[in-house]
């Protein structure tokens, strides 16, 4: 007999109970369906009311862009309570035609530009509806040295998985770079993979329509006969499955690796060990995966030296530590460096939140890794350049002398510094500031003491 339906009535929210509080405003989008129940075929349990509800609400998490088509996440609800039907009808019956992915590009941290596709909200909708199923049929059999787009799996698992080898007495590193990986996939040979534990056709054939949907760039349509775009819902779980292969060829070889989406390390005890791993993986991505390699980037050398996931790793008398590699601390440093520019023209609570937004995912990301010394001269510097932030924002003598005398300064002073002709960045180093912007004036703004929050990250590693 059909199970009692849990869900709310019509309009009403609800949420999963394994989901955070603050989503519970993302309402069904989807009432009415049949509950998924034993048996049904693959298409059905990816059309059932919950699973497409789940989809639904992951999709409004994460916001983004609109496709090709304009509509923005917001505006699926609308949508969907007007054509729920229509739309179901058509995945049912094979008729379902996704819409082109749009084509943007973004500047990559090292130079250069990174292509991405954007799916429309439908389209990444049904993908993630289609992730949620395939998954767990997949998953039992990836390697356990695959660590990117996996349940329970993170970079910092994979940098980790890294230093052990290197502590066992790996320390050559065969670092293998696929270019433009995400738009070179084989169609042909990923659907073959994907048709060894996927039966339904209905839902092969869905897949394959979403592979050849096209591109559309600068108003101009173009067929995509290879590739899985990247930025779709469905793309991180095609690209395990597609490197699975040379996974399963590496462990045949018994060979310790670590890789995380088209990034792979291999790890080796002697440099001519290492050499002919290179060639032998070189070989394999090319000839039986079709795949180009990137040969100016992949290379040979230390762990210590080489960028994997953003960290690399450093001997210490202590043992071996994972730090982030030189260019994360870069990288962070030039964004701050932008977000705290004076001539902004921002309310300083405005800028204080923005830091705040920026170094607390950077600091959940990279605090594992050992930077106690980098992260107090870092928030040293910052600290000085939201100082000089605010002297600028104070502008006239007046304003000054006024905030100096109300910060505690005495009024001979506060005259003396309102009137200076030194430089905003020679100011914001002087005493006077030091008194009075102080660091628990700047904390009652906003400001989040960042080398605070690094240990405390760190700490919990």
């Amino acid at each position: 007999m059909r199970q009692s339906q849990k869900t709310m009535k019509e309009s009403c929210c609800q949420r999963d109970n394994v989901e955070r509080e603050e989503y519970g405003k993302a309402c069904s989008a989807f009432h009415g369906e049949p509950n998924n129940q034993d048996g049904v075929n693959l298409l059905e349990k990816i059309l059932s009311r919950n699973n497409l509800n789940l989809a639904y609400m992951q999709v409004v998490r994460n916001k983004g862009a609109a496709g090709v088509d304009g509509m923005t996440y917001d505006q699926l609800l609308p949508y969907l309570k007007d054509n729920r039907e229509i739309l179901l009808e058509q995945l049912r019956s094979g008729r379902y035609k996704p819409q082109p992915v749009l084509r943007v590009e973004i500047p990559k941290p090292t130079g250069g530009k990174r292509q991405l596709g954007i799916p429309t909200v439908i389209d990444r909708m049904i993908q993630q509806a289609i992730n949620q199923v395939l998954q767990p049929l997949f998953e039992p059999e990836f390697s356990d040295n695959s660590f990117g787009f996996r349940p329970k799996r993170s970079a910092q698992m994979a940098i980790i998985q890294a230093k052990e080898y290197y502590e066992q007495g790996y320390k050559h590193v065969v670092d293998i770079d696929m270019k433009a990986y995400f738009d070179t996939v084989n169609h042909d040979k990923l659907m073959y993979y994907i048709e060894k534990k996927v039966k339904d056709k209905h839902v092969l054939q869905l897949i394959r329509n979403y592979l050849i949907s096209g591109v559309m760039e600068k108003g101009l349509f173009s067929n995509s006969d290879k590739g899985t775009p990247q930025g779709g819902n469905l793309s991180p779980l095609l690209s395990n499955i597609y490197l699975h292969e040379f996974d399963k060829s590496l462990e045949e070889r018994g060979h310790k690796f670590v890789r995380y989406a088209d990034d792979c390390n291999i790890y080796v005890k002697s440099r001519r060990a290492a050499k002919r791993v290179m060639t032998q993986s070189f070989e394999f991505l090319e000839g039986s995966l079709k795949l180009e390699v990137n040969r100016k980037k992949s290379a040979i050398g230390s762990p210590i030296r080489r960028k994997f996931v953003g960290f690399c790793l450093m001997v210490t008398k202590k043992g071996v530590k994972i730090r982030p590699h030189n260019q994360a601390k870069t990288t962070i440093t030039s964004k701050l460096k932008k977000l705290t520019k004076r001539n902004r023209g921002k309310n300083i609570e405005v800028i204080l939140k923005q830091i705040k937004q920026l170094m607390t995912g950077w600091i959940n990301y990279y605090g594992i890794g050992e930077m106690k010394n980098f992260m107090i001269d870092l928030n040293g510097w910052l600290k000085r350049r939201i100082r000089q932030y605010i002297w600028k924002q104070w502008k006239n003598p007046l304003t000054r002398r006024k905030h100096l005398i109300r910060l505690g300064i005495d009024k001979a002073k506060a005259y003396e510094w309102s009137n200076t002709r030194k430089g905003y960045w020679k100011v914001s180093r002087s005493y006077i500031l030091h008194r009075s912007l102080t660091n628990k004036e700047l904390a009652s703004l906003g400001y989040q003491d960042i080398a605070l929050r690094y240990q405390f990250i760190h700490s919990n590693y």
